[in-house]
């Protein structure tokens, strides 16, 4: 009987980066793509799929247990992502099943800047009251009153988590001259002008911006909730670029109603792969337009980054199919 000749089920968008495909093109595999599916149903039902290829950015699916019922051949899944929110990692290691992930990639992610850069770009907006200001002139006004905002160098930076991406946040905002605290009990802070500080509590006090820069875990989960959120200034912008779940949305959309001049800018969702259309954050921006700004989950998405993180998660990928003989 003839051998079905396997395959791997892409569900982000990968054609269109140089030189991608071709990682592949030596072995000897069919490559399914499915690039935005919105629920399973969409899915192709093809049992030679051993491989799926994703990304938390573009996925409206939450990888669970039910993808095993349609591709009961699965050997593994990859992630061109540090992290892994978008899957539920404990289903597939009771079955054996690797997540290959960029995690622990030191050498490829340190040099990845996009999400950091992109949180800046929403500091920056938030502070300068951008967005609003960019709406009254669609709605044909020409007025600087409602929208005058604040000197970068003149405000107090809070950093919440100092890897890769809080490292790069922190040293942006100390170049414009912003006072920096950082609070990471994990983190040692070398920096000369940046000063580590012991508690969330302190950093919420002293701040006029929290950006957060830390993986879901269960100590992260909702850790700016209405106990941090009683402690900040009251004309505090929040910045977002982690993980939606980082934040109790119900606590910060009351705080933001209770407080006009705050601001949230988010680049996340809580339950992104299961909640886009029933958000309550954007079900808020609607009706607080000028106090929170949502982009959809485009802070690693560059040109350059896209090419380094999906070319080097391919390469794992290609590397674990062909040392287990996939």
């Amino acid at each position: 009987m003839k051998e079905i000749k396997k395959s791997i089920l892409f569900i982000t968008p990968v054609k269109h980066i140089k030189g991608f495909l071709e990682i592949f093109s030596k072995l000897n595999i069919n490559l399914i793509h499915c690039p935005n599916p919105s629920s399973y149903d969409e899915l192709p039902k093809d049992k030679s799929i051993v491989a799926i290829f994703t990304n938390p950015n573009k996925s409206n699916i939450f990888i669970d247990e039910k993808i095993l019922k349609i591709y009961p051949n699965l050997k593994v899944i990859t992630t061109a992502s540090t992290g892994t929110v978008h899957i539920k990692k404990e289903v597939f290691e009771k079955q054996k099943i690797p997540i290959i992930s960029l995690t622990n990639e030191r050498q490829v992610i340190s040099k990845i800047s996009s999400t950091a850069e992109h949180a800046f770009c929403l500091a920056l907006a938030a502070v300068r009251n951008a967005f609003p200001a960019y709406q009254s002139t669609l709605n044909g006004e020409w007025d600087y009153e409602p929208f005058i905002g604040r000197q970068f160098r003149d405000l107090t930076v809070g950093v919440i988590g100092y890897g890769r991406l809080g490292t790069y946040f922190s040293n942006y905002s100390d170049t414009f001259g912003a006072k920096v605290l950082v609070y990471d009990p994990y983190k040692d802070v070398s920096h000369p002008r940046i000063e580590q500080v012991n508690s969330l509590d302190e950093l919420a006090i002293k701040s006029d911006i929290v950006s957060l820069h830390v993986h879901v875990n269960d100590e992260t989960r909702e850790m700016i909730s209405e106990s941090f959120l009683r402690q900040c200034k009251k004309d505090v912008k929040i910045i977002n670029t982690s993980r939606g779940e980082i934040v109790c949305e119900k606590d910060l959309i009351k705080f933001l109603s209770s407080n006009n001049d705050s601001f949230y800018a988010t680049d996340v969702i809580a339950n992104e792969q299961l909640y886009k259309k029933k958000s309550p954050i954007i079900e808020a921006a609607k009706i607080l337009k000028n106090q929170i700004l949502i982009t959809p989950h485009i802070g690693g998405m560059t040109v350059e980054a896209q090419l380094s993180a999906f070319t080097h998660a391919a390469k794992l990928l290609k590397d674990f199919l062909k040392s287990n003989n996939i």
